[in-house]
């Protein structure tokens, strides 16, 4: 029989305001989906909404002290799917670059996924934490919040210039079509982020390796 205090405190995370927030983000991603091949008002509405409650969801867990691991995996997976679940429409959209697009949903799961299992195997308190053995491009890009910031900002940018693009073919301002331009603008910043997400699946693998070799080695000992 499950004790009262676990299912009480169960319940208690489950319902963080943090989490909360994420389970909004969560309804607001499947909505956007839902209208995101017709309706790009109400479907870019809902993911940006869903995006901006990233930042808040992150400082509600600090200033109600509410941290916990379900709330950390519900913000990496509704991270990883709306940009899945847009890449795919964009795959709809634009069918000539489909393996592209199939390439960086599988780049930015894969690698997110074996990072934040290789960061829990190690018992870190946050996949975010700095090592100063790290690889010094991954150490600034989670020791600088600027950086973080400019580096998510300009990949969402780029694939939701793309969605927009679709909807908005002809010129704005004369011969300019603005929506085009800054697909060129944040395109080289999606790039430099499935790179850096390469990087992360690579330190993860690595770290992955020595962690079996010291488990082996101790298993010898024995």
């Amino acid at each position: 029989m499950v004790p009262v205090t676990y299912i009480m405190t169960t319940k208690n995370v489950l319902f963080f305001v943090p989490n909360i927030i994420g389970y909004v983000r969560l309804l607001l991603m499947f909505v956007s989906f839902y209208y995101m091949p017709f309706n790009y008002i109400v479907s870019s509405l809902c993911y940006v909404i869903s995006g901006l409650l990233d930042a808040v969801d992150g400082f509600a867990a600090r200033y109600f002290n509410q941290i916990s691991k379900l709330g950390t995996m519900l913000d990496q997976l509704t991270d990883r799917c709306g940009t899945a679940g847009l890449c795919m429409t964009l795959s709809y959209f634009y069918p000539n670059y489909i393996f592209l697009f199939q390439l960086s949903i599988v780049i930015d799961i894969s690698c997110h996924w074996i990072f934040f299992y290789s960061s829990t195997l190690q018992k870190k308190t946050s996949h975010k934490y700095v090592d100063p053995s790290w690889n010094p491009l991954l150490k600034l890009y989670y020791s600088s919040r600027f950086t973080l910031f400019i580096m998510c900002a300009g990949n969402e940018a780029f694939y939701a210039s793309l969605y927009l693009l679709h909807f908005f073919k002809e010129p704005q301002f004369g011969d300019v079509n603005l929506v085009r331009i800054a697909c060129y603008i944040f395109g080289p910043v999606a790039v430099l982020k499935s790179f850096i997400s390469l990087l992360h699946g690579y330190v993860a693998c690595c770290n992955v390796i020595i962690i079996d070799e010291k488990e082996r080695e101790k298993i010898c000992v024995e």
